[in-house]
């Protein structure tokens, strides 16, 4: 058996809403159904603007009496006041419970199959130590392990990993890290690969943003593309417009060693892939990339 790498997750924080109607409180906020997260499964979903636009992202985990979002801890404070503000009389609390908890991802060889996991996204099951998750957006990142503060979940066949090898695997998939690949009250989801994320219920009813998320799809309105790329060396800074022809037509985001996410135009991809510079340095996008 390959081993198991894990790495704990420092950026990750956790905020609990509890309250007899925290179901149908975020139900009507959030891009996925809040109805189907339940000890067994946990969802990834996103809160927009009232016109579409990205706020946060976050990972929904029913534990006991609440729903642990697993968010940003730097932007947490940021996420609670904006939920706040739709509370109104609706019987929620909303505690940041980072100093309790801690998050780890666990990938490679069989990391499911060691956690006790299925292959499905966003199986859930409970640990002594916590909570294990398939990640919900792609079962490529292996599992999510949400424990209490100061126990370690490394283990045989389980070892500690290193940041940049989970970064390189987590870009090779497409899968966005927060800010720094999205843009708040700019992005569109579909445009970050919400759907293929498993990040959008097309079923569930009305929530913020809604009405635009919808119309983007049936109306093929998406434009740009956030795209995993290879750079020709060292991927430049986070920022770096990318060109074509002189042309700018999109912006490297995160990146590690020689790949990074870079958020692109449709239209320059289909007309010249590999004819794109960042700065000074060709890139181009990932054999698979969607």
């Amino acid at each position: 058996m390959t081993d198991v790498r894990c790495i704990r997750l420092e950026e990750r924080g956790l905020l609990a809403i509890s309250g007899e109607d925290r179901v149908a409180f975020l139900q009507g906020l959030v891009s996925n159904d809040v109805h189907r997260v339940s000890p067994t499964r946990s969802l990834y979903a996103s809160l927009l603007t009232p016109q579409g636009k990205y706020l946060f992202d976050f990972m929904m985990i029913g534990h006991e009496d609440s729903l642990l979002l697993d968010c940003e801890a730097d932007r947490l404070e940021a996420l609670r006041k904006r939920l706040a503000i739709y509370r109104l009389r609706s019987r929620v609390d909303l505690a940041d419970v980072t100093g309790s908890w801690q998050v780890h991802a666990a990938w490679g060889g069989d990391a499911l199959a060691a956690l006790g996991l299925s292959g499905e996204p966003g199986a859930t099951v409970s640990r002594r130590d916590g909570i294990a998750i398939v990640d919900p957006r792609h079962t490529g990142l292996g599992a999510r392990l949400v424990t209490r503060r100061g126990t370690d979940p490394v283990s045989a066949p389980i070892v500690h990993g290193k940041r940049d090898d989970y970064e390189v695997v987590r870009i090779a998939l497409g899968v966005p890290d927060g800010v720094r690949d999205l843009e708040v009250g700019r992005t569109v989801l579909l445009e970050a690969g919400f759907d293929e994320l498993n990040g959008i219920d097309w079923d569930k009813g009305c929530y913020m943003g809604q009405e635009l998320t919808a119309r983007t799809r049936y109306r093929g309105l998406v434009k740009r593309r956030l795209t995993p790329v290879v750079a020709d060396g060292a991927v430049p800074e986070p920022g770096t417009p990318v060109t074509l022809d002189g042309r700018e037509v999109g912006e490297i985001r995160s990146g590690t060693g020689d790949r990074a996410l870079a958020v692109l135009r449709l239209a320059a991809l289909e007309a010249g892939a590999n004819e794109l510079l960042a700065g000074d340095v060709r890139v181009r996008p990932s054999p698979g990339s969607r």
